[in-house]
């Protein structure tokens, strides 16, 4: 097992780097990262809450229990399926089995969750059957959810043992994601609950969630294995499996990782809700929200360009800070602007604040939806350098055990909120009392901001400098060198 390295060995070893320029990732497979990375957000999720509110019919108070229970069985699942996952050793690698037999099943099940207004129609908010459905549905998802989760966290970091090409391969993927139209079945949604709600077409908005969900899971799904099927694993597992004890002594002694879970921590304390639900409820329109974007959708784009740039003047715990205090203030002079005198419900005020908070705002998109996810593949990193063997599983499962238990409570605080604010449910749209309207907004706006901000303090405090990162990637490399020879002697003795 490899021991920690000390201060003074980082400084005599910094020198050293990996050789630049070496791409693992080919043409066929980046293509297949970027169709993946566009699946991940080709979706309809910023409207599920106005699927279960309005079209399938579960209260408020009833959906905050449900998150409760299957939130706990997170928790307790999470713990065994990452053990499982980290003990894997097959010829298709460790997490491909579990992805390419899994996802379509997975995402045919899934479909369910958009056809329960037909197996419960004209039910009450309270129907029993409905809400047995429901939280059964909710249970078993998560479960298998948790297997998919997992795998493809640690595929993805374990792509290429290159990390440039790492940070390369993910500000692509985001970049493009973005230019193919990941966010069209949003705009779509947007448009067509306008038209619905103002009786323009005379569909049934239960419908439009049926078609719209299903089409785009079964879309996104086949997308995802394209990935699964033409992606490699490259960065080498140990012929020893880990046991769990060693899993949690990973956990424990990888500094790195302990930042992210406790800035996850501290800013897991967010109460806020979606602002599609502010534009539905206050201004009255959810194509708004992409009306507003759309000045700012150059800059977005631009921003993935001014990554690599940035990382070589400054450190990504820097890039990390800034961009958190950047956006935060973007949002806080929106929050404080459209609280005097009641500009909150003035479109002629909000349009137009909220289209240059966004202009302003998607300068560092890039950097937000860059940065941390290379932070989490060095966090990984790091326990193979530190213990001599990687447990991607356990590691990611470290990180989002915390903020599990958090979201458990979390979402169901944000659900009994509405309920106290005044927020009335399936009311039309429009016709929510001023109170009610200024939470929409607060929630959407400043008050995340406010009840996060104490997750800025730990990034202060990341550990992993362009120093010991250039030994850390070094040192990796010969072993990882040292780890092919040693499996090449053994396929060659079983051989033989």
């Amino acid at each position: 097992m490899a021991t920690e390295l000390k201060e003074p060995q980082v400084e005599e070893k910094a020198h050293r780097q990996l050789p630049k320029g070496r791409r693992y990732v080919g043409a066929m497979e980046t293509a297949a990262y970027i169709a993946q990375d566009f699946a991940d957000s080709f979706s309809i999720g910023k409207y599920q809450n106005r699927f279960i509110w309005d079209v399938v019919g579960i209260d408020f108070n009833i959906t905050g229990v449900v998150t409760l229970f299957t939130g706990a069985w997170d928790i307790i699942n999470d713990t065994f399926i990452s053990a499982m996952v980290d003990r894997t050793r097959t010829r298709w690698g460790k997490f491909r089995p579990f992805l390419l037999w899994m996802k379509m099943p997975l995402t045919l099940f899934g479909m369910l969750y958009w056809f329960m207004p037909i197996f419960f129609p004209n039910t009450s908010t309270t129907f029993l059957p409905k809400l047995i459905f429901y939280f059964a549905f909710s249970v078993i998802n998560e479960t298998a959810g948790t297997f998919i989760s997992i795998s493809q966290t640690g595929l993805l970091s374990t792509i290429t043992p290159n990390p440039e090409e790492r940070v390369r391969l993910i500000a692509s993927a985001k970049l493009f994601s973005r230019f193919l139209g990941e966010q069209i079945p949003e705009w779509v949604m947007g448009i067509f609950i306008d038209l619905i709600n103002t009786n323009t077409v005379k569909w049934k908005m239960q419908n439009l969630f049926i078609g719209m969900g299903a089409a785009t899971s079964i879309l996104s799904a086949l997308m995802t294995v394209w990935f699964y099927m033409v992606s490699k694993e490259r960065v080498l597992q140990t012929v020893e499996k880990p046991s769990i004890k060693d899993g949690f002594k990973a956990i424990f002694n990888n500094k790195p990782l302990l930042i992210l879970v406790l800035s996850d921590f501290l800013g897991g304390f967010s109460i806020g809700q979606s602002r599609s639900d502010y534009y539905i409820d206050v201004l009255g329109s959810a194509s708004l929200q992409t009306i507003v974007g759309i000045p700012a959708y150059p800059i977005l784009n631009l921003s993935y360009t001014w990554v690599a740039p940035l990382r070589k003047r400054f450190t990504s715990k820097t890039l990390w800070i800034f961009e958190d205090i950047w956006t935060d203030m973007c949002w806080l002079i929106v929050f404080g602007l459209g609280s005097i005198n009641k500009n909150f419900m003035k479109r002629s005020f909000m349009i137009p604040t909220m289209a240059i908070e966004e202009v302003f705002e998607m300068m560092v998109y890039g950097v937000r939806h860059t940065i941390p996810d290379e932070l989490y593949n060095e966090s990984m990193d790091y326990c193979e350098w530190r213990n001599g063997y990687r447990v991607e599983a356990m590691t990611g499962v470290a990180r989002g055990l915390v903020k599990k238990m958090q979201n458990v409570v979390m979402n169901s605080v944000k659900n009994f909120v509405l309920a106290r604010v005044g927020y009335v449910q399936g009311a039309a749209i429009g016709t929510q009392s001023d109170k009610a309207k200024w939470w929409l907004f607060a929630l959407g706006t400043g008050i995340p901001i406010i009840t996060s901000s104490l997750g800025i303090i730990p990034k202060f405090f990341y550990p992993i400098n362009n120093k010991v990162r250039d030994t850390m990637y070094a040192d990796l490399a010969e072993r990882r060198s040292a780890v092919a020879k040693e499996m090449e002697k053994i396929s060659a003795s079983v051989d033989a």
